[in-house]
């Protein structure tokens, strides 16, 4: 854990300023997240079929909500690919889309689920379609276990000894936002995730996709609220750096980001919850220098994560 000593707002003032961007806090429209997400127009939209084709694919998605973490249903060829690969949880069966030349990605996962002895499926194109949720499924899906779910303390003890970084989704509701931030926060050297139970996405097959098969290598946990979450994380040892755009301190400029840290990333367009925003040691902005004023919830993971990353590499350096 830490060596930093006491943690900003822990028997010192939670509004005292360290150097590192106290949690100075403000009300009104100023408690907006870095990552919200003022233009959705990435997965919806579009006109004629393919947009009713759209909103079919959106429907399906909404009912498949998991009432756990999910991730028993993964679908496009990376994601079925990894779920192979990392062998983390059983896999029921692979079914693919007939008329499909089986080559690069698609081989590999045919030759997997052979050597694994998964029961391999191959149904006609317009079945497929029928079976699958996600916009572009590539003609591959898998029926999988549930992913597990793990306690705070397993992700505030990482078993290789590391401190912690976790990413903590702050009632992110768009199943792609969250696969996106998991993909490129596993890249960064996320150790684990933290999701809130209600009003947010879980891994339903459209963020498994998007996540591009991060979830069967970042542990995560469900919590039945994000701001008791954060005070457990608190009492385990680990700092939390909440995004928000009007914060006052640069996210380049966090003094905690080699040690146990939690980043944390509010809602599309609601941003950090107030209570979770209390809870947080260091409130950070990324600086913007165009027009927009805010930054999509992926991008600021990705940008954040690295940024961590980065610090923590000279840490060890």
């Amino acid at each position: 854990m830490s060596s930093r000593g006491p943690k900003p707002g822990r028997g010192r003032g939670r509004g005292e300023d360290r150097g590192q961007g106290g949690n100075q806090r403000r009300g009104g429209a100023g408690n907006r997240v870095q990552g919200g997400n003022r233009v959705q127009g990435g997965n919806r939209g579009g006109g004629g079929n393919q947009g009713k084709g759209r909103q079919a694919s959106d429907h399906r998605e909404r009912r498949r909500q998991p009432a756990g973490l999910g991730g028993d249903r993964v679908e496009g060829r990376q994601a079925v690919r990894e779920l192979l690969l990392a062998g983390a949880r059983p896999t029921h069966e692979v079914v693919v889309a007939a008329g499909q030349n089986q080559t690069g990605l698609l081989a590999q996962i045919v030759e997997l689920a052979a050597e694994l002895r998964v029961p391999l499926k191959e149904v006609a194109k317009a079945k497929f379609e029928s079976m699958t949720v996600t916009e572009s499924p590539q003609g591959v899906m898998a029926r999988a276990a549930p992913l597990r779910e793990h306690d705070l303390e397993e992700l505030a003890r990482p078993p290789d000894g590391r401190p912690p970084f976790l990413l903590v989704l702050d009632g992110i509701t768009d199943p792609g936002n969250v696969g996106a931030a998991l993909r490129t926060a596993e890249c960064a050297g996320v150790t684990g995730a933290v999701l809130g139970k209600h009003r947010a996405a879980h891994i339903t097959p459209a963020a498994a996709k998007a996540a591009a098969g991060a979830v069967e290598h970042v542990p995560m946990a469900l919590v039945p609220g994000i701001p008791n979450a954060l005070a457990r994380l608190a009492e385990l040892g680990v700092w939390s750096v909440g995004l928000d755009v009007a914060a006052p301190t640069s996210v380049y400029d966090i003094g905690v980001a080699a040690d146990a840290v939690a980043l944390v990333v509010g809602s599309e367009g609601r941003g950090l919850s107030r209570l979770a925003r209390q809870r947080c040691d260091v409130v950070a902005t990324i600086p913007l220098s165009g027009s927009l004023s805010s930054l999509n919830a992926a991008a600021a993971v990705a940008i954040a994560s690295f940024e961590v990353a980065r610090h923590r590499q000279r840490a060890v350096d």
